[in-house]
């Protein structure tokens, strides 16, 4: 029996309830947990008054913060409105978070490196965006610091997919099926995440709460193991779904260049995350980003 079922339900709030990664956090979640869906309309993380109304209103044990600004090109054009969701959406949950005595769990991302490095970026890295997501991104993670609030968790992810939302994956099968051939970018190199695998790694750090003399607050890396470019990315869920059987159009994926398919915003070339951190607190593995894929690919087809 896990620890957090030993302790008894808890109640979480679950900010952008309708999202991918909080779809899967909700399959997810120990059956005797109670799980508090917020979303907009009703939940408007910008509203500090009304956030702060609701969740005094729940009283939830913990929040985890699935909502976010995340079209990085949209961001571009928007930055005030992606700082006012990414940044103070955050310092209005570390807020009533630490008025309601609560942990908060935070997600985050690799755009807030830079990209230059040459090896799996630590939690201790400095940050360093280039790009308005990426810096409001930042904002969020700097106003929970700033708070002063004392049970948090920050977990900066990569390249998230899975069922539920927009993501790489489902463009990448929507294209293969259309067309012959697909030009991808092979100078970005990163890690895939599946949300499945984000979702258990995230009850897995709550559950620490539960240890007694564990206090394993903080920033935490969490990414699917090995690294690929994009283009490495494309050609393997081509790959796949053609041994599936399932349906390819798609001939040939073609390696080419960022400057080749230029974009608004810019991203990192290389934001490989070191999971070593999550993997010595939590003592478990992570699964390899091919083996998730695969995973989801038969998993996506099987419903």
């Amino acid at each position: 029996m896990r620890a957090a079922e030993m302790a008894g339900p808890r109640r979480l709030a679950l900010v952008g309830a309708k999202g991918m990664l909080a779809t899967m956090v909700a399959q997810n979640a120990p059956a005797n947990w109670e799980i508090l869906p917020l979303d907009l309309p009703e939940f408007d993380l910008t509203d500090e008054q009304g956030v702060r109304q609701t969740l005094t209103r729940l009283q939830p044990e913990l929040i985890l913060n699935c909502a976010a600004f995340t079209n990085v090109d949209a961001c571009e054009s928007q930055e005030e409105l992606a700082t006012r969701v990414n940044g103070v959406g955050a310092m209005h949950l570390a807020r009533a978070a630490a008025a309601l005595d609560a942990t908060l769990v935070h997600i985050s991302t690799d755009y807030v490196f830079d990209g230059l490095k040459a090896e799996p970026y630590l939690e201790q890295d400095a940050p360093d965006p280039r790009s308005a997501y990426g810096r409001s991104k930042l904002a969020g993670e700097r106003a929970i610091l700033a708070s002063g609030l004392q049970r948090y968790f920050i977990i900066r992810t990569s390249w998230l997919y899975g069922p539920g939302g927009k993501n790489f994956v489902e463009t990448i099968l929507r294209l293969a099926a259309e067309r012959e051939e697909l030009r991808v970018v092979a100078d970005q190199v990163g890690s895939p995440t599946y949300t499945g695998d984000l979702a258990r790694a995230l009850f897995r750090l709550l559950e620490l709460e539960q240890v007694e003399g564990r206090s394993p607050y903080g920033i935490y890396h969490f990414a699917n193991a090995g690294q690929c470019s994009w283009f490495d990315f494309a050609a393997e869920i081509v790959r796949l779904v053609r041994e599936a059987g399932g349906p390819v159009k798609a001939r040939q994926v073609a390696p080419i260049r960022t400057e080749d398919y230029p974009l608004p915003a810019q991203r990192p070339a290389y934001s490989v995350l070191s999971t070593a951190k999550y993997r010595a607190v939590t003592g478990q593995s992570v699964p390899p980003w091919q083996e998730s894929l695969r995973h989801y690919l038969q998993t996506r087809t099987s419903n």
